[in-house]
């Protein structure tokens, strides 16, 4: 039996939460859930979007499974999501991209996985406005320290990396590397041009290899990165990357194998984890059985195997797949004409692990 927090979240969160929470028992694997609400609901009824008792409940049972949720507005949060990984020291965000035949996408053969620095970098958060007294003491300490002069009517967003985190996350791929069977990790960055920090980065990451002779090892610069992912993403295996890059190369890669609905997703730190999908809550299509819920399922995989569910993990993600390749009960950002609902997908995916 795993105790598991449950989080349904916001707009189409509760449809696609449920759907995963279906088949996840359909595997027989036991489980028991701890069910919180954070986000826009939460906000509605406790005041705040992130209450306490979410917070601890995820911190005693270490796993969570959450559905999308919205950070409301004026709330204080710049972003619920990641309020919830600075507090919880999430510092891994592991997305796992893969193309299943049936999927329409130009791309076939990709299976990419993106490690993404969660703590820190441009989303840390650390900004000064336009004509705010602080700022105004940060350009005259940048014109004093450097002789560089930054024009007065500036707004500045500080880019933190650090040697702590970015030898975690070069780690973190590593390990996830050799435990799963991959081949070569390469980092990704922009050391040409931003010398100390992504030089930085960069340079803790040459060093992390070094400890992995069993796995490859290269770099590459982001904007290449970018052009090779859409030329040949074949040949890509496990990509590190700082929090900013990791974002737009995350969705990046979804649009490879065929869109947000087939992207799942985990925000893992060194004793707890949340499991979640990369898409967002889509509040416009709530309530409508429309959404696709397979990236949430394909999240209830990647938790099965990080509880050494493998069997179940297995089993439920070939009963994904083989409905997608069936293609008769997919929603309409796969099958246009004639599709099912968030539920139909569900109750296809069950009916596949019943006839195992």
């Amino acid at each position: 039996m795993h105790k598991v927090t449950f989080i349904p979240g916001d707009g189409i969160g509760p449809e696609v939460a449920e759907a995963a929470q279906r088949v996840l028992e359909a595997t027989g694997v036991e489980f028991q859930w701890d069910v919180v609400i954070i986000g826009e609901k939460a906000q509605e009824m406790f005041g705040t979007p992130l209450p306490d008792e979410a917070l601890q409940s995820i911190k005693k049972n270490k796993v969570a499974l959450k559905g999308p949720v919205t950070t409301p507005v004026g709330s204080g949060f710049r972003s619920v999501n990641v309020a919830l990984r600075q507090k919880l020291d999430l510092y891994a965000c592991l997305r796992p991209y893969k193309v299943y035949p049936g999927v329409p996408t130009l791309y076939k053969n990709v299976d990419i996985v993106v490690v993404r620095e969660n703590t820190e970098d441009l989303y840390a958060g650390i900004e000064f406005a336009k004509d705010d007294s602080f700022t105004r003491e940060l350009l005259s300490f940048v014109f004093n320290a450097t002789g560089e002069s930054i024009k007065g009517d500036s707004a500045v967003s500080l880019k933190v990396i650090s040697e702590t985190a970015s030898k975690r996350i070069v780690k973190f791929a590593f390990d996830y590397a050799r435990q799963n069977d991959r081949k070569k990790v390469i980092a990704v960055h922009k050391a040409n041009i931003l010398k100390f920090s992504d030089g930085l980065f960069l340079d803790t990451a040459r060093q992390i290899a070094r400890q992995y002779p069993d796995i490859g090892f290269d770099d590459m610069l982001l904007d290449a990165t970018c052009m090779q992912l859409v030329r040949r993403p074949e040949q890509f295996d496990v990509l590190v990357l700082p929090n900013f890059y990791g974002d737009f190369i995350s969705d990046l890669c979804a649009g490879l194998v065929g869109g947000l609905g087939l992207a799942p997703g985990a925000n893992i730190g060194n004793d707890t984890a949340i499991f979640e999908p990369t898409h967002g809550s889509a509040p416009k299509y709530a309530g409508q059985n429309k959404a696709n819920p397979i990236a949430m399922m394909l999240s209830g995989v990647m938790m099965l195997r990080y509880l050494e569910e493998r069997n179940a993990a297995d089993k439920l993600e070939k009963a994904i797949g083989d409905v997608i390749a069936e293609g008769k009960n997919l929603t309409y950002d796969l099958k246009p004409f004639h599709p099912a609902g968030t539920s139909q997908v569900a109750d296809a995916v069950i009916e596949k692990l019943r006839n195992e």
